[in-house]
């Protein structure tokens, strides 16, 4: 029987897995690939001639603006986006991620996309990096479970699907829901929006520099004041960041008690 500290060493590689989006099983054994024996190549049809391909042609982008600018309130923008069919990740996800909290908060948190646990459960920031920005705000008096405008968070991402095994969202990807993004800051209309991690700060504030250099500098985002700060999940991997993350915090605490 193995010991406390193998147990624990186990656990936390299992934890690790989950973390990377390895979350389901493909077979209950191993399966030797270079033992099995490797089926005699068919003879292939002769395919029919090709036009030549355009040089450095690039994949057309849905455009999503009309979509996404056609509707008149946040039950409609829902609606539009769990009946989208142009981008791939739908079809890999089992919820649509749409919002969570008082959607009259005075702050507006956008993230990245849905993790393994908001994909589960329909609802953003739900796993140990939600609990952590759970635990974040109320330090400073705002929680999305708050009735009261003042005091409560209105939270949602650029996707609304979880990418595969938690990759980072592509620009193309990106580029195509952002106006759905846009749309939602409009509908909701915020008075300070936060931006969590590289992701959504890049999106938003048309910017290449990183979280590291930009975390804490105040901007706008459709002209509402924003700030950026560390994403709890890279907080979860570099602790020693909290620190920073903290004096973010009491900036946006200092702007909400200004107006």
């Amino acid at each position: 029987m193995p010991n406390a500290a193998q147990f624990h060493h186990d656990l936390a590689l299992l934890d690790w897995h989950l973390e990377l989006g390895a979350d389901e099983a493909i077979s209950e054994t191993p399966i030797n690939r270079y033992e099995l024996e490797k089926p005699a190549p068919k003879p292939k049809p002769a395919a029919a001639p090709q036009p030549a391909p355009t040089p450095n042609a690039a994949p057309a982008i849905f455009d999503s603006t009309p979509v996404a600018q056609a509707c008149t309130s946040l039950d409609a923008l829902r609606s539009a986006l769990e009946t989208f069919e142009h981008c791939p990740l739908k079809r890999g996800a089992r919820n649509t991620v749409f919002c969570d909290g008082n959607p009259a908060a005075r702050v507006m948190i956008i993230g990245e996309a849905p993790g393994r646990e908001e994909d589960h459960e329909g609802r953003p920031f739900i796993g140990r990096a939600g609990q952590l920005l759970d635990r974040m705000f109320a330090a400073i008096g705002l929680s999305r479970h708050e009735g009261a405008p003042e005091s409560a968070l209105y939270i949602t991402n650029v996707l609304p699907w979880r990418p595969p095994q938690n990759r980072d969202p592509k620009p193309e990807e990106i580029a195509l829901m952002k106006p759905f993004l846009l749309r939602h800051i409009e509908l909701a209309q915020p008075e300070f929006i936060v931006t969590m991690g590289n992701p959504s700060t890049k999106t938003l504030r048309d910017t290449t520099l990183g979280i590291t250099k930009m975390h804490g500098q105040w901007g706008e985002v459709l002209g509402i004041p924003s700030i950026p700060l560390f994403h709890p999940a890279y907080l979860l991997r570099s602790p020693e960041k909290k620190r920073l993350a903290w004096a973010d915090l009491l900036s946006l605490k200092a702007r909400l008690e200004t107006i």
